[in-house]
């Protein structure tokens, strides 16, 4: 199979990033290394292509109609300029993708999906469209940046007239950045340390790149690879398909109750199953934790009790470059989710003490 590469692999490999194939793309793990590079975005700016991501165009008097059957939250409640963040139901209680959904007007939404998912969402879509939407799969046409940190949208005010600094999260504007018309700029983030993502051309791509680390330079701006990217959003206790979420978790297990709406204006695919879920509880549900004993958790480990019964795995987990501690998520039984609940992780051979905590694990200064 051949690997898709981005608007961007030229700049990753003459600053000699590590590559390896991701979702079909030739991405860049890492440039520095994952301490160096996640720190940069906790404490300056950092820069990540994620041009692999997918962007499908939902457009039409049935647009909203058919966003609100396919997507687990309320897009009725979106303004033009908002993002909100949802799920796709499957129709067995699990989750086809997480995603996001842009309000462009009431006819126009982009629903922006994960890389590894690009081809099951769009078949997804397309079979779920009973009401006539016009669908657009532009993911092949659009590069993406996320430009990251406390020092990000200081950093790109330089590059656009339009008012950037004070953009709620979760927001969006269409503007015209170096000098290039009809870019979207959103503050959606995955890191947790604010910034925004620039959607673009993939032939404007090597234009705003340039431009972009060039205004950021006085704020010691990096490139960033795939590995921090996964030990922030970790440090945030974000979900990433694949790992904390798939075809056979719940929203409700997952904690995503709160982007899951069941109001009687709004039907969507599964929805009596999943309400029965949140009224009646589940017997699992995804949880935080952080190691008491000495020990880094990984995905796969197995989470077990205090009398060595298995009760879960490790879904995600690292050591966390900013606070300093091993720290990952795993589904466990409800008796054991409360905060404070001691649970233990296998970690070669050997059983080690952890604590159930509430995300985030990290919380900005």
């Amino acid at each position: 199979m051949t690997m898709k590469h981005t608007a961007f692999t030229k700049f990753h490999e003459a600053l000699g990033a590590k590559m390896v194939p991701f979702a079909g793309y030739y991405m860049p793990v890492q440039f520095e290394g994952v301490n160096v590079e996640h720190l940069a975005v906790r404490e300056g700016v950092g820069v990540f292509d994620v041009s692999h991501m997918g962007e499908f165009r939902v457009k039409g008097p049935n647009a909203l109609e058919f966003v609100q059957w396919v997507t687990s939250n309320d897009a009725s409640r979106l303004v033009d300029g908002k993002v909100q963040y949802s799920c796709f139901p499957n129709d067995k209680g699990g989750i086809v993708d997480d995603l996001l959904v842009y309000r462009f007007n009431a006819e126009s939404y982009l629903l922006v999906v994960n890389a590894a998912n690009i081809d099951k969402d769009w078949a997804w879509c397309n079979k779920q469209n009973t009401v006539g939407a016009e669908l657009y799969n532009a993911s092949d046409e659009i590069a993406q940046l996320a430009v990251q940190g406390p020092m990000a949208l200081q950093a790109m005010q330089k590059l656009t007239d339009t008012p950037i600094m004070d953009m709620e999260y979760y927001t969006f504007k269409e503007l015209t950045f170096s000098g290039v018309k009809d870019v979207i700029l959103s503050t959606t983030g995955y890191t947790g340390s604010g910034g925004c993502e620039i959607y673009m051309a993939n032939a404007d791509g090597p234009r705003i790149w340039e431009a972009v680390f060039d205004a950021g330079a006085e704020y010691g701006i990096k490139p960033i690879g795939l590995a921090a990217r996964d030990t922030l959003r970790l440090e945030m206790g974000f979900c990433l398909y694949g790992n904390d979420i798939n075809d056979t978790t719940s929203p409700i297990e997952a904690g995503l109750g709160w982007i899951t709406k069941f109001t009687d204006e709004k039907n969507f695919i599964q929805k009596a199953a999943l309400l029965t879920q949140k009224s009646e509880g589940v017997s699992r549900k995804l949880v935080g934790f952080e190691m008491v004993d000495r020990g880094i958790p990984r995905h796969g480990y197995e989470i077990v009790d205090i009398d060595d019964n298995v009760i879960g795995e490790v879904t995600s987990g690292t050591m966390g470059p900013a606070v300093k501690k091993g720290i990952g998520m795993g589904y466990v039984p409800k008796a054991l989710s409360k905060e404070g609940s001691e649970v233990y992780i296998k970690i070669r051979e050997k059983t080690l003490k952890a604590k159930v905590v509430k995300f985030p694990f990290y919380k900005p200064q």
